[in-house]
């Protein structure tokens, strides 16, 4: 019988821990590179340590790129308001794209970056905002794109609704395809007379299309996925594990066998990766449900209110992140330690960039008129009533299951 109450929506908790790990894994992964390109021995235990384990942590890219989608559909799958969703989204990443580009190539000025200058300041913001090759932009850039895109993966799920397993095993197989094709067949074809959005793939919405459908997938199947690791946790945290320590022989296979460069090496767009990131998601998802089971138990405790927090300031920090790692890489310019000592202080230095990073970012979401730096602006002069200041993660169709 209809009460006419309407069902609150429940609230994903578990999304805000897969934030926090995704993010604070990015920064992980620059905060080793800084030390890495300290160190002096470059055959030595320290520093090939740094550079093989690299790829272990570098999922923290597809991971993002698997929560965008994730995030959009539990908030517009449904709505079918696409005037409003291009005029919020475009907004919400926008401003922070245009005005962080600005802000951060102002203080590589201050700091005297190499290869800026204020000659060439007007070209150099113009170049950065088309290609989105500055200060870690790519992923903004990237998601600007798939906001063009996603009325049709909508479109795309709906026309299909019994055969949402189909469209992500062929999604799937055609990322494979294309990281085989980016991995064996790019580097030996002349790309010259190449448009740069086809050249630079780094930066091409396309190059990621599984991440986006696998997580607006998992969105539409939220209780399936959630039975599913329930039932094969064990299976996954061995899987995860193993594919994680076969990054370092992937590395090594590169460089040794392949002959590849380090950057090469250590690029995400690789097949192996594509199986490693699918499981560490898998992985992360799985343990954001832990902390949701955790949760209902320690509700208000300090690590209930970081992981709260940080959540809500997480896409603050990762557009912040450049000054953090500028001042990190300054402050390493004037030691002179072993390259053991190094890799010991790394939780040092990454602490140092978090806390950076985070109080940046906390400024800019408590302080008046600087959350649109973070995409949570205080003041909405376009609002329209009933409008919510951002996105909320939560999903009508998710119940509460049995723990």
């Amino acid at each position: 019988m209809a009460t006419g109450v309407k069902k609150k929506r429940k609230y994903l908790y578990e999304v805000d821990a897969m934030r926090i790990m995704f993010i604070f894994g990015v920064l992980l992964n620059h905060t080793t590179t800084a030390f890495a390109q300290s160190m002096t021995d470059a055959t030595g235990w320290a520093h090939m340590l740094l550079l093989s384990t690299h790829l272990t942590i570098h999922f923290t890219r597809m991971g993002f790129m698997f929560m965008t989608g994730l995030v959009l559909t539990l908030n517009y799958y449904k709505k079918d308001d696409w005037p409003n969703f291009f005029k919020k989204r475009f907004a919400g990443s926008g401003w922070p794209y245009l005005l962080w580009n600005f802000i951060l190539m102002v203080f590589a000025l201050i700091v005297g970056t190499p290869g800026f200058s204020l000659n060439n300041f007007a070209s150099t913001y113009y170049s950065a905002i088309i290609h989105g090759d500055q200060f870690y932009m790519y992923y903004i850039l990237v998601t600007l794109q798939l906001y063009l895109l996603f009325p049709f993966l909508v479109w795309l799920f709906k026309k299909f609704t019994g055969h949402h397993g189909w469209i992500l095993g062929i999604s799937f197989a055609i990322q494979l395809l294309l990281m085989f094709g980016i991995k064996y067949g790019l580097p030996h074809v002349d790309r010259s007379n190449w448009i740069w959005w086809l050249r630079a793939y780094g930066v091409n919405v396309f190059t990621y299309q599984f991440y986006f459908i696998f997580g607006a997938f998992t969105s539409l199947h939220y209780q399936a996925m959630v039975a599913f690791i329930k039932k094969h946790a064990k299976a996954i945290g061995t899987v995860t594990l193993a594919l994680g320590l076969g990054t370092v022989a992937y590395y090594f296979w590169n460089r040794d066998v392949l002959g590849l460069s380090h950057s090469s090496a250590v690029s995400p767009h690789q097949p192996y990766m594509l199986f490693y990131d699918t499981m560490m998601i898998i992985f992360v998802f799985g343990v954001g449900k832990i902390y949701d089971r955790w949760r209902k138990k320690h509700v208000g405790s300090w690590f209930d209110l970081f992981v709260k927090n940080g959540a809500k300031v997480s896409f603050g920090i990762y557009l912040d992140q450049t000054i953090g790692l500028t001042l990190l890489t300054y402050l390493l310019k004037f030691t002179h330690f072993p390259d053991w000592a190094y890799v010991a202080l790394i939780p040092v230095g990454y602490a140092l960039v978090l806390g950076v990073s985070f109080g940046i970012a906390w400024f800019c979401y408590k302080v008046a008129p600087f959350g649109i730096l973070i995409g949570r602006p205080q003041i909405h002069l376009f609002k329209k009533k009933g409008d919510k200041a951002y996105d909320q993660i939560n999903h009508a169709s998710v119940q509460s299951t049995k723990e």
